[in-house]
């Protein structure tokens, strides 16, 4: 992803509905493994960019480090008061089985070799632990905005689950994200000629806010969207 669009979202992550939503989606995955008895650990939270979600894991009580490749995501996290390295995600510089919990949202589709990074990821996992995944998804969807920010592809479930489950990780679910939206995200994708990441008026945000909120408690995980979330697990039987 170029500078610009780092310091872009490392100015609205904090108002956006997208980011808002997403950090939401991250609180929630994380109450669910503690009251599943899984103690916080320590996680890596990769292409933090600006690092909002890995003052999410802080909070819950996890000991997060924010990896980013790029020199101003890095900084501009280490600035924030977070443990920060740069760092490829096809190379982790981790030991072998030595984190609890990776996030990665947004990050796979910026990779040719997007199975280096899933096969790191499994590397680094302890037997057990856990991976949360967020992906662009639908080749139909691809525009100017996937460009802009350095997308290689759009994922569907087939594609997403199969890189996964070769490097060996156990897919616990699947589902979609941004389902109400995506007609709107449709339209306005055919439309672009850069990155759709802006700073809206206060109304618009507040009502896609409203929009996406709602997703929470209605049963479209299994129809399309714009993203496809997933959480997996490496084995308990997968011992280094």
């Amino acid at each position: 992803m170029e500078a610009t669009e780092i310091h872009k979202l490392a100015a609205l992550e904090d108002t956006h509905w997208w980011y808002r939503e997403r950090r939401a989606l991250l609180a929630r995955a994380l109450r669910r493994l503690a009251s599943s008895g899984r103690p916080a650990g320590r996680a890596l939270d990769i292409g933090a960019a600006g690092g909002g979600n890995t003052r999410v894991l802080r909070a819950h009580g996890w000991q997060p480090v924010a990896l980013e490749y790029s020199q101003d995501g890095a900084r501009i996290a280490a600035e924030r008061g977070l443990a920060t390295i740069r760092a490829d995600a096809r190379y982790l510089p981790f030991s072998s089985a030595s984190l609890d919990l990776v996030v990665a949202f947004d990050i796979l589709e910026h990779f040719d070799e997007d199975h280096l990074a899933v096969e790191e990821i499994r590397r680094a996992l302890r037997p057990g632990g856990t991976a949360l995944i967020a992906v662009p998804c639908d080749m139909r969807l691809w525009s100017a905005h996937d460009v802009a920010v350095g997308h290689v592809r759009r994922y569907d479930r087939q594609s997403l689950a199969a890189v996964f489950e070769k490097a060996g990780l156990v897919i616990d679910e699947l589902w979609s994200w941004n389902v109400l939206l995506r007609p709107v995200a449709a339209w306005r994708r055919r439309k672009s000629t850069g990155s759709d990441l802006d700073d809206l008026p206060g109304v618009v945000n507040l009502g896609l806010r409203v929009v996406i909120r709602a997703e929470r408690y209605l049963p479209v995980k299994g129809l399309p969207g714009v993203s496809l979330m997933l959480r997996a697990h490496r084995p308990e039987s997968d011992r280094p």
